[in-house]
């Protein structure tokens, strides 16, 4: 199998990386309090960075090409981040503990990673121009 080295070492690669950990140590922060949604959230936004880092790495989304996976990595990037910072607004404004105010913090710095990550990723994607050039017309 071969794996793309290069991917980790760009800005997008390093982006998601920043995202995996971050979002890890929210939810280390949350499970050490039992914030139980806030965990969930969590878990789904590790798991959900986690499989596309995966995807990027492993070059699967160059053998999976029955989806136009930017687009769906830009969607995950504006969902997690909306869904995060909704999660970490809510654990700062109404800290039960000093794991769930740390959390909040955390995922609010996820947040920025995510927003970064969409706006890169929107910038590639082009909807209206060809994918290739074609030769100019005699």
């Amino acid at each position: 199998m071969e794996y793309d080295v290069a991917f980790v070492r760009s800005i997008r690669g390093m982006l998601k990386v920043g995202e995996l950990v971050t979002v890890f140590v929210a939810l280390v922060c949350f499970a050490t309090t039992s914030g139980s949604s806030y965990i969930a959230a969590s878990c789904m936004e590790l798991l959900m960075t986690a499989a596309l880092l995966t995807l990027y790495i492993l070059k699967l989304n160059k053998r999976f090409t029955f989806f136009f996976w930017p687009l769906i990595d830009v969607f995950n990037s504006i969902f997690a981040a909306a869904f995060m910072f909704i999660i970490s607004t809510i654990a700062i404004s109404h800290p039960t503990a000093k794991g769930i105010l740390g959390g909040g913090i955390v995922g609010l710095l996820a947040t920025g990673l995510w927003c970064g990550d969409a706006v890169l990723l929107f910038r590639k994607i082009t909807f209206n121009q060809a994918r290739t050039a074609s030769p100019p017309e005699k």
